[in-house]
């Protein structure tokens, strides 16, 4: 799993949420840095946040889905970008799902959870 959020306090709330469930986490900082390291750390599915530098998540994800090697990632927007037409860039741009900020935490699992394949869930005690 990749998380890609330019604020540290964000990525490492979404982290420990993610560890808790037994899944391991990668992070990055940008879109940017999420193009570079996605081959390279080959995730499941990418959690990555709208208004980042370099390069915004929508961009970052509407590069990751015309790829070939990355089209078939979910990748689930994690913003505070709530309006209409923000979901509906996110669509544009290919996101499979979008979590608003402030954002619960049992939520976003659950998110995460829906969207990894089966056989890639952890297994519950």
């Amino acid at each position: 799993m990749l998380v890609v959020d330019d604020t540290a306090n964000v990525r490492a709330l979404i982290q420990v949420n993610l560890e808790l469930e037994g899944i391991e986490v990668h992070l990055a900082t940008d879109g940017q840095e999420a193009l570079d390291r996605v081959l390279e750390v080959d995730p499941d599915l990418i959690t990555m946040d709208v208004m980042m530098p370099r390069l915004d998540g929508l961009a970052a994800a509407s590069r990751l889905k015309a790829a070939a090697a990355t089209a078939a990632i979910p990748i689930v927007m994690v913003t505070a970008r709530a309006q209409a037409a923000d979901r509906q860039a996110g669509q544009d741009a290919g996101v499979d799902a979008y979590v608003t900020k402030p954002f619960d935490p049992d939520e976003l699992v659950a998110t995460v959870l829906r969207l990894l394949p089966a056989d890639l869930r952890p297994r519950q005690p």
